[in-house]
């Protein structure tokens, strides 16, 4: 299939939806958490999460164009300053899953998908009590993007990671703890580490002729 731009924007609306979302790859599944000024909490699966730099260490995430009404995420980061980004477990990808649903705001996605929550060393906003990797953020800014979209931006103030998960160096094996990853909107894949390699110096290069 060769498709040009003309070809793409002749697509029906949900071939194409799943086609441009699918052809980025394996993207990270994660579940943001965030407790509203009312004390409502909500909790929203996301595959947009980039990491922005490591000194400060700062991600981000995307967020959908919005209406008059913003998504319980978006509103919650908005008026408090803080959520957390988990990662997502083959032991509870279905539930995450269906965190997508839009449920009326006084309910809760813990809750309605019956995924437990924890609080650590007294930070505002909701984490997931069985992901591996727990993070607490910071909003920092917005950045408008060209097709309404936002670019949320924050910075790690906390950081809760599985012993067995992290080696020596302080890289993450995301394949002990059955990581998952999603491609396009719903299909969601296992994680399995392939091989390692070392940084890369020009002087290292293997002889790919061999």
């Amino acid at each position: 299939m060769l498709l040009r731009s003309n070809d793409i924007s002749d697509l029906s609306r949900i071939f194409r939806l799943n086609l441009i979302n699918s052809i980025s790859g394996i993207k990270p599944v994660n579940l943001i958490g965030t407790t509203s000024k009312k004390g409502r909490e909500n909790l929203a699966i996301f595959s947009s999460v980039v990491h922005l730099g490591s000194n400060p260490a700062q991600l981000g995430f995307v967020m959908r164009p919005q209406g008059e009404h913003l998504s319980d995420t978006f509103q919650n980061i908005n008026d408090t300053g803080l959520y957390t980004i988990n990662h997502v477990t083959e032991s509870f990808v279905k539930k995450a899953h269906y965190t997508s649903a839009k449920l009326p705001d006084e309910t809760s996605e813990f809750e309605r998908m019956q995924i437990e929550k924890t609080f650590i060393d007294g930070f505002a906003a909701p984490f997931v009590k069985q992901s591996p990797v727990k993070i607490g953020m910071k909003h920092l800014e917005n950045i408008s993007l060209p097709n309404g979209c936002f670019l949320v931006i924050g910075e790690v103030v906390l950081l809760e990671v599985e012993d067995s998960s992290i080696d020596d160096k302080g890289q993450l094996d995301l394949s002990t703890h059955n990581g998952v990853g999603v491609s396009g909107l719903n299909r969601y894949y296992q994680l399995q580490l392939i091989e390692e390699w070392p940084y890369v110096r020009e002087s290292e290069i293997p002889n790919f002729d061999e």
